[in-house]
């Protein structure tokens, strides 16, 4: 039986064991700039002994980004992002870069140009509505994938992650509560899954041959009238069927509507509002509980759903969501699924695989308080084990 430690192979790749360093945005590229800081992260957590860590995110286009600190992956970013993967890669691990377009979470009053989305709605997040994106705009976003994969390819990267879910653009057309378009991209299924079919192709057209391709999908929004489990295999079957992804991680949630969905714990929202402009905190105070929404924590609680994606498909998986603990690893190992990616608990303990392997520990500490979160805007950590001046302390069980 496969273990957790043991080599495995993702396409033309060989990993040095079956764990991954999910996608968490690190905070460290002010300017859309790669920083000393930006490397120094990734190879820390590669030290640790991760297989492969990603990057998160590289926008495709400028109107992409999340905010302003988003790098575009441009020609101005490659020789940065090759500091990183040459770092990464002097630790004996891989090097992964997730490309998306943000779509309707993007925030247009950050990135000074307005978001676009499958049609106008109010985004709260840059206080101004989306526009909708045209067959031109389609087709042009397409285009920037396949060059995002070309330059990740000159970049050093081994592996590229296509971001399909959290209601960032691909996610957004998939979703019926925000794509209500009449035309070729909206409507049946496969009119809703065009695009995202159509990016995943341009990006193992332009990626290398010796680069893998996977894809982060939702399997749920989390959000009444969003994507379903049913749709979404049947998009994971047609991605499968189509021949360019090498793998899929299964996410669920919603940046847009529901992001405790995908974290699950804790709502940190103290720590959140003070990250607002003044003018925001007053009304986040009053509405803030129903955008962070509080749910229970349990380990590899995307687990039971992504059971259904495993019994289905017979493209290797990725699972991701709340694994903490080196018996949960092996576990879902053992039930099937190739690799293990973990967020929170590498934020903690960037060490932890290493331990995991020595046997000196078998959970990493986290406790699922979800005050990394806001950190996104100062540099991405724990503040359990990196207190900084201005948190409030961190409770054990609070």
């Amino acid at each position: 039986m496969a273990t957790l430690f043991e080599p495995t192979t993702l396409g033309p790749l060989r990993l040095r064991n079956r764990t991954v360093k999910a996608a968490t945005f690190e905070g460290r590229s002010p300017g859309g700039i790669v920083t000393d800081e930006l490397v120094e992260f990734h190879r820390r957590v590669a030290a640790g002994g991760v297989a492969m860590t990603t990057v998160a995110y590289l926008a495709v286009s400028p109107e992409g980004r999340t905010d302003s600190g988003c790098t575009v992956l441009d020609d101005r970013a490659v020789p940065g992002l090759r500091r990183l993967t040459d770092a990464v890669h002097g630790h004996g691990a891989l090097a992964a870069a997730q490309l998306g377009h943000a779509g309707p979470v993007a925030n247009a009053a950050s990135n000074g140009v307005p978001a676009i989305a499958p049609g106008r709605m109010f985004n709260p997040l840059g206080l101004r509505r989306t526009r909708a994106a045209t067959s031109a705009d389609l087709d042009r976003i397409v285009s920037d994938y396949g060059a995002a994969a070309r330059r990740a390819t000159d970049a050093g990267f081994d592996s590229l992650e296509v971001h399909l879910g959290h209601n960032y653009l691909a996610s957004a057309f998939l979703s019926p509560a925000l794509n209500r378009r009449s035309d070729e991209w909206g409507g049946s299924l496969p009119n809703r899954a065009r695009f995202a079919r159509n990016v995943v192709r341009a990006v193992r057209d332009g990626a290398a041959g010796h680069v893998a391709v996977t894809a982060k999908l939702n399997m749920v929004d989390g959000v009444r009238t969003g994507l379903r489990i049913e749709d979404s295999l049947q998009v994971a079957r047609w991605l499968q069927d189509d021949g360019h992804l090498d793998a899929i991680e299964l996410t669920g949630g919603s940046s847009l509507a529901n992001p405790m969905y995908l974290f699950k714990g804790a709502a940190p929202l103290p720590e959140f509002r003070r990250t607002l402009p003044w003018y925001l905190r007053g009304g986040f105070r009053l509405v803030g509980s129903r955008f962070l929404r509080t749910y229970p924590y349990s380990e590899a609680y995307f687990l039971p759903m992504a059971r259904r994606f495993r019994e289905e498909l017979d493209i290797p998986l990725v699972l991701l969501g709340g694994i903490s603990e080196r018996p949960t690893a092996e576990s879902a190992i053992d039930e099937g699924f190739d690799l293990v990616a973990l967020g929170r608990a590498l934020l903690h303990d960037p060490d932890l695989i290493r331990k995991w392997e020595d046997g000196s520990v078998t959970s990493s500490g986290c406790v699922h308080c979800n005050r990394c979160m806001p950190t996104i805007y100062t540099g991405t950590r724990c503040p359990l084990v990196d207190p900084r001046p201005g948190d409030r302390p961190v409770v054990v069980g609070a």
